[in-house]
């Protein structure tokens, strides 16, 4: 593929995956509201032309899982618009069970198998990054992990490998029509993960299991809107019921080896600064 398409170009897969294309003298293009090569936004469909001049594959990302059924529909226009300028490969960043009829990224998966050019969907688990570039990075400082999945264990993927199958999806036809579930190479708990963090720091950080309800009042105190803190608290709670512990190989069958460990993360992590 001559010439790629990032969108969500700034964010934690894109940025990954641009950097690494980059690094191999791949001509690449980021897309996203700010701070990109070029201004996108999947709201916005007259910046879609622009950013499709040229490009023969294209990175696929929604933003948003927390949306309505009209905004659903944004990733399959955007195919439709990829394919008629000239786009030939695209690899979705999807999520765990999106191949059913009810979930926000069901439509996006069916446009991009149904688009008549190559295709790999990605169907990442639980982000390592989470705890120290997203939504739990706020506990992780406060020395509080304050979240109502109980016991659960899940296996936290690195956004490194997540990239890694990405880039190669984007530039080697091997790829083409696979699905890969991405996760890591063991499941743990979130009271593990603030352990091997708090000792990677030297700080004291623990994991506090709270009842789903409260977790809703406080995102909402927070400014999260009623509906996406409990969507959110469903999701949480469902990993201390035991969903979502399952392990896959989708890292090792795109890469040809294991996936990171979750160990691996924190020390390079803690390396880089993200919790001091």
């Amino acid at each position: 593929m001559k010439n790629i398409l990032i969108l969500g170009g700034t964010g934690k897969t894109g940025s990954r995956i641009a950097r690494r294309l980059k690094a191999a003298g791949r001509p690449v293009r980021t897309a996203s509201r700010t701070s990109a090569d070029i201004p996108f936004d999947l709201d916005n469909p007259s910046t879609w032309e622009h950013a499709l001049a040229g490009v023969t594959a294209a990175y696929l990302v929604e933003p948003n899982l927390r949306m309505s059924k009209d905004r659903q529909a944004r990733i399959p226009q955007f195919v439709t618009e990829a394919v008629t300028a000239g786009v030939r490969r695209l690899v979705l960043l999807s999520a765990p069970r999106a191949g059913e009829t009810a979930h926000p990224l069901h439509a996006a998966e069916q446009a991009v198998r149904g688009s008549g050019v190559d295709w790999a969907i990605l169907r990442p688990n639980w982000f390592s990054q989470n705890f120290s570039e997203g939504p739990w990075l706020p506990g992780i400082l406060a020395g509080t992990l304050a979240l109502p999945t109980g016991g659960g264990r899940t296996p936290f993927v690195d956004a490194e490998d997540i990239a890694e199958v990405a880039a190669s999806a984007l530039t080697e036809d091997r790829h083409s029509g696979h699905t890969y579930e991405l996760t890591g190479p063991r499941a743990i708990g979130f009271g593990e993960a603030a352990h091997l963090i708090a000792e990677a720091t030297g700080r004291t950080i623990r994991h506090t299991d709270i009842d789903p309800d409260v977790f809703v009042q406080r995102q909402v105190a927070a400014g999260v809107s009623s509906d996406v803190a409990r969507l959110l608290a469903d999701v949480l709670a469902a990993i201390g019921d035991g969903s979502g512990a399952a392990l896959s190989d989708g890292v090792e069958r795109a890469l040809g080896r294991p996936p990171r460990a979750f160990e691996d993360f924190v020390a390079q992590a803690a390396a880089a600064g993200h919790w001091t």
